[in-house]
């Protein structure tokens, strides 16, 4: 998939959206016509095919309980759905620990590598800061392996004075 081109598909309606998605849920603009995809905060989550996202980019497995507990005390809780009317498939997440006032950090992104390449992992960091945002967050960190902390760097995040894992987002 590439990252030009992106659409946004309005196969669902704001109605559809709600049932099967939760309050708030939204598209997210897809790099296919043929493909529909939803921001949820509030769908309820399969440990098992979360874990087996995670996986997918590479993470080692974690203990399912000691997920749920770190699930029910994150502040926010983002995934991405690939729309399917029989069982909708989980590609994207990422979560959020923190006061809910001045600082939040990000956990857990992730965007399965058949999705990745299309500028999802944006619109979802982009969709994250704007609910953290909507919360009155002022700070934002976040922790992110080497490889990856450049996708970070491109998006405006500020990096700690050493560049390694942790970067920082100010609203402005």
């Amino acid at each position: 998939m590439s990252s030009k081109g992106l659409i946004s598909s309005c196969s669902l309606t704001p109605e559809l959206l709600e049932q099967a998605y939760g309050l708030g849920a939204r598209q997210c603009p897809s790099p296919n016509e043929q493909l529909t995809l939803v921001f949820s905060q509030s769908r309820a989550l399969d440990l098992v095919e979360l874990e087996q996202l995670l996986e997918a980019v590479g993470w080692s497995r974690r203990p399912l309980r000691r997920v749920r507990r770190a699930l029910d005390h994150s502040l926010l809780k983002v995934s991405l759905w690939r729309h399917d009317s029989r069982m909708p498939r989980l590609v994207g997440f990422a979560r959020c620990t923190g006061d809910g006032i001045i600082d939040a950090t990000v956990w857990d992104v992730a965007i399965h590598p058949l999705y990745q390449g299309a500028g999802l992992g944006k619109h979802l960091m982009d969709y994250i800061l704007e609910a953290l945002r909507d919360l009155g967050t002022e700070r934002v960190t976040l922790f992110a392996d080497p490889g990856v902390i450049s996708f970070y760097e491109r998006q405006g995040w500020l990096l700690e004075p050493g560049g390694h894992r942790c970067a920082f987002w100010y609203t402005s």
